[in-house]
């Protein structure tokens, strides 16, 4: 019983060190967060903090894993049962925009799928099963816009989702150059050049 204890005590403050650290990346920056703040945050020492996760690295790894979590709930789209094409348009806007709102975490996640192409890259598998999940859910939503009418019949549901998927990592290079790029409107730009309003008859 002690044993269990002390096990949900671990996962306990491992969630409380991802929050505060998702807080810290999100306000200041990949660059210029420390382990000794986040670790203050959280009321341990540097080495009690690395006890948790073994590296700075690896703790960057949980926190963009918490960001897709919080992102997943928060921009999903509609309610699929009130709309079969609750849509990939209207979530990837929503999501960009966001984005532009935590500078932090577009640092992060920017600096990190660059440097992770390296295989022994502690962020590695993250990204290459990111990307994987990312496309294959846009496919999907892409796919019942098309059965909805909202997308032309010819295009490829799985070129979307890659070309989507590359504009969004791509302006938000831009915009940490230029923060005058806006990257939501560019990505709704996109979406109206390849879809069609709602046919509530679906497709001819």
């Amino acid at each position: 019983m002690a044993e269990r204890g002390a096990y949900t005590k671990g996962v306990a403050k491992r969630e409380e060190i991802v929050n505060a650290a998702l807080a810290v990346v999100a306000r200041v920056g990949y660059s210029r967060t420390t382990i000794r703040e986040v670790a203050s945050a959280v009321g341990l020492s540097q080495a009690g903090l690395l006890h948790y996760f073994g590296s700075k690295e690896q703790l960057f790894v949980e926190i963009l894993s918490r960001r897709d979590e919080v992102d997943r709930r928060a921009f999903s789209g509609r309610n699929e049962a009130d709309d079969p094409a609750a849509d990939a348009a209207e979530s990837t806007v929503r999501l960009v925009r966001h984005n532009a709102d935590v500078p932090g975490l577009v640092q992060l996640y920017s600096r990190f799928s660059s440097e992770a192409a390296e295989p022994d890259h502690a962020a590695h598998d993250y990204f290459r099963d990111r990307y994987l999940e990312t496309r294959t859910l846009l496919e999907d939503s892409i796919g019942r816009m098309r059965e909805a009418g909202r997308l032309r019949s010819e295009l490829s549901t799985e070129q979307l989702a890659v070309i989507m998927v590359a504009l969004i990592d791509g302006l938000q290079m831009q915009w940490m150059y230029d923060p005058a790029v806006d990257m939501a409107d560019h990505v709704a730009h996109l979406w109206s050049l390849i879809t069609s309003p709602a046919d509530p008859d679906g497709p001819n």
